[in-house]
Order: C-alpha cells, then structure tokens, then sequence
C-alpha cells in the first residue's frame, strides 16, 4: 500500500495568521492533534500540532531557567522560547519546513519516517501543492481493513501448511524439529522452544497466514542448561 491509498485528502489547513486561539478550537473540534499550515499562495509552509500547546504563558507552563543558564543560552534562543510562549499567531509556534512525503510513498517508509523523526503525521505533496495527510490514525485504519480482505482462493490445508512450515523453518528462531499439521483451516503447532519469544513468534506466522481460522499451540519449552521440560501452557489445561 502506498501513501494515496490510505491518506485524509480533505484537510483542514489554517494560515500563519491565524490566531493560536483559533487554532486550538479548530483542533478541538475536529478532533486531530495537528494541522498543516498553508501560506496565501497554497504552499505547505509549517505543521501546528498539540505539542506547539505544551509550553504556553496563558497557562503557565513557560520554561523557567536560571539567569546563569539563560547567559549560556544566549539572546537569539530566549528570544525564540520567548515568541514560541507567548506569540499570538501559528507561525509563532509551528513547525517550519515539515517533512513531506509523495503519493507514492510506501507505507514502510512513511512508518520508517515517522518512527525515526518521532512525529505524528505526514503531509502529502507534490511539489508544494498539499494533497493529503497520513496520520498514526490512517496507519491504524489500514491495519483494520486488512481484515475486510478478499479470502485467497488456494488456503487449503495443504497450502496453509507448506506457507506456515516455509515462514517458520526459514526464521533464525525456528523450533526444533518444527512441524504443523492443519485440518480445516485450524492448525497445531508442534515442535521444542527455548524461549518464550519463539512461542509466540511460531503462533503470529501462523495465524497471519491466509486461511487460518484457529491456531492451536502444541510447543514445548526445554531448558538450555537443566533440560528441564514444560509442555504448552494450552496442552497443560487441557491436561487439567
């Protein structure tokens, strides 16, 4: 999937005059933790989002540092912290020159980038023309969706069991002597684990394999160093 296929395309700007009151309220109301900011020309010139908010003198959260650190800091920067708390217009505290994406960005990268810059969102352009935005929200959305998807027409039980015993054997963490049996689309996993991780590794390969309805875990945990043997948590209730 790639960035136009998962992104809002209506998007609510504001301009680098509007007032920060404004600006909240519309944020509010519509219930996003960000907005582009666009300039009288319909270029993408800055992001506002609700950490802009943080450090604001209407509510006494301004930064309060010792005379002998704001020495250090130097005029430009008490100056910038100073516009940043108490400025009355978006172009005050938003961000400049955001990072962007293009409509065909994959959704690795846009994650890549949102992970690596520790934002939230994700202008879509081309050029400096908007046309979209891609949010955490929208990611989460397109992970929902994937349940809605057309059923493969070859998931049947030979072919659910060669797609899992292919995924699983070709890991670095494969259980000993792995093998899984399926009937009816529901599948029994067996094999010997060292660690907990592995167990669960085994299941989620399963269970994201098309055609899969129930998974059900036979693995058992041996210990490395006392050859200690425990069979699967679901073996040992059903024992019970």
């Amino acid at each position: 999937m790639r960035a136009h296929q998962i992104m809002t395309k209506d998007v609510i700007t504001v301009t680098p005059q509007t007032t920060i009151e404004e600006a909240a309220k519309i944020m509010l109301e519509i219930h996003v933790s960000g907005l582009p900011v666009m300039d009288d020309a319909g270029r993408l010139v800055g992001i506002v989002s609700e950490s802009d908010f943080l450090r604001r003198s209407e509510i006494g959260t301004g930064r309060r540092r010792p005379a002998w650190l704001q020495f250090f800091m130097g005029p430009g920067k008490a100056a910038s912290e100073f516009i940043h708390e108490c400025g009355r217009k978006v172009e005050d505290i938003m961000t400049r020159d955001p990072i962007t994406v293009g409509e065909e960005t994959p959704l690795e990268d846009l994650v890549g980038l949102m992970e690596k810059n520790g934002i939230k969102r994700l202008p879509v352009t081309s050029g400096r023309t908007l046309k979209g935005i891609v949010t955490r929200a929208n990611l989460l959305q397109a992970v929902a969706s994937m349940a809605h998807e057309i059923p493969d027409p070859t998931a049947d039980d030979d072919h659910i069991r060669d797609r899992i015993t292919r995924v699983v054997n070709g890991a670095d963490w494969r259980p000993i002597g792995f093998e899984a049996t399926v009937r009816n689309g529901i599948v029994h996993l067996h094999g010997i684990i060292t660690t907990g991780e592995t167990r669960q590794a085994t299941i989620v390969a399963a269970e994201n394999t098309a055609g899969v309805k129930k998974v059900h875990d036979h693995l058992c945990f041996v210990d490395t160093w006392s050859g200690f043997y425990v069979e699967s948590p679901e073996d040992i209730k059903a024992a019970g």
